[in-house]
C-alpha cells in the first residue's frame, strides 16, 4: 500500500511538473502598444462591425455559463440581475447591492450568508457577462486603449481595464478580421498564471435585437458554451 500511495505522488508531482514547463513555454509577456486616437478609431471599427448601436438599445439578456451552472436573466436598463445556480436564487442589484435579494427553493436567505451569497453572485456576474459582452466594455471608465503590431502585420486592439469588475489590471489583446469584427483575443489576467492564453471569439449569431452576441468560445482543447443567449429589447 505504501508503496502505491508512494507512485501516485510521484505522479502528481511529475503532473505538476509538466504543468509548471508547459505554462512557461505557453507563457507570453504583456505586449506593449500605442495609445491615442489610431487604437480609439481601431475600437470604434470593431464596436460598429458588432452593431454597438444595437447592443445599446437591447435591454434584456439571457445567457448560461459552465455549461447550465450559472443561468443569468439581466436587464441592462435597471441594473437587475437574475442568477440561478443550484438551489439559490439572487435578485442583485447592481446600483445598490444591499437591495439584493437571495433565496434558497424559494425560502429568504438572511444575515452573514445572504451576504456571502452576494458576493459570489457579483464576482460570477462579473466573469461570465464579461465572456458574453466583453467587446462592448472597450469604452468602459478605466479602460485603456493601445495598438499592438501583430506578426502577421495587421494590429490588434490591446484594452487594459484599470479600474472596476473583480480583478482590476487584467489585459485583453483582440485580435480582429478585416472588418474589425472579433475573432480571437489573448488574456493577461489575475486568475490564469499564463500570460497570452488565447480565446475565440467566432460563434457569432446575430440576437433578437440585432446585437452580435457569442455562442461559444474555445481555450485549446475546451469550450465554454453561453447556453441559449437572447438578447431583446421589450420586456417579456
Amino acid at each position: 500500500m505504501r508503496r502505491f500511495f508512494k507512485r501516485i505522488g510521484i505522479l502528481l508531482i511529475a503532473v505538476m511538473v509538466c504543468l509548471v514547463i508547459f505554462g512557461w513555454w505557453m507563457h507570453e509577456e504583456l505586449p506593449k502598444g500605442k495609445e491615442g486616437a489610431a487604437a480609439d478609431a481601431l475600437a470604434h471599427k470593431m464596436l460598429a462591425a458588432l452593431n454597438h448601436s444595437a447592443y445599446e438599445k437591447t435591454r434584456f439578456l439571457e445567457w448560461s455559463f459552465q455549461n447550465g451552472t450559472n443561468n443569468y436573466i439581466w436587464d441592462k436598463q435597471t441594473g437587475q440581475v437574475k442568477i440561478n445556480w443550484d438551489e439559490i436564487t439572487v435578485y442583485l442589484e447592481l446600483t445598490d447591492l444591499d437591495k439584493s435579494e437571495v433565496s434558497r427553493k424559494g425560502r429568504p436567505i438572511g444575515s452573514e450568508e445572504k451576504q456571502k451569497l452576494i458576493e459570489k453572485a457579483l464576482k460570477n456576474f462579473n466573469n461570465d457577462s464579461f465572456w458574453l459582452v466583453a467587446p462592448y466594455k472597450v469604452f468602459d471608465k478605466g479602460t485603456q486603449r493601445a495598438i499592438v503590431g501583430l506578426e502577421d502585420g495587421t494590429e490588434g486592439l490591446l484594452v487594459t481595464y484599470a479600474l472596476g469588475g473583480t480583478t482590476p489590471g487584467d489585459s485583453y489583446l483582440w485580435i480582429l478580421d478585416e472588418k474589425g469584427l472579433p475573432k480571437a483575443y489573448k488574456m493577461w489576467v489575475q486568475i490564469i498564471p499564463v500570460g497570452g492564453l488565447e480565446a475565440s471569439w467566432e460563434d457569432w449569431f446575430i440576437s433578437q435585437s440585432g446585437a452580435h452576441l457569442p455562442k461559444s468560445h474555445k481555450l485549446g482543447p475546451f469550450t465554454l458554451k453561453m447556453g441559449d443567449v437572447k438578447a431583446y429589447t421589450e420586456e417579456r
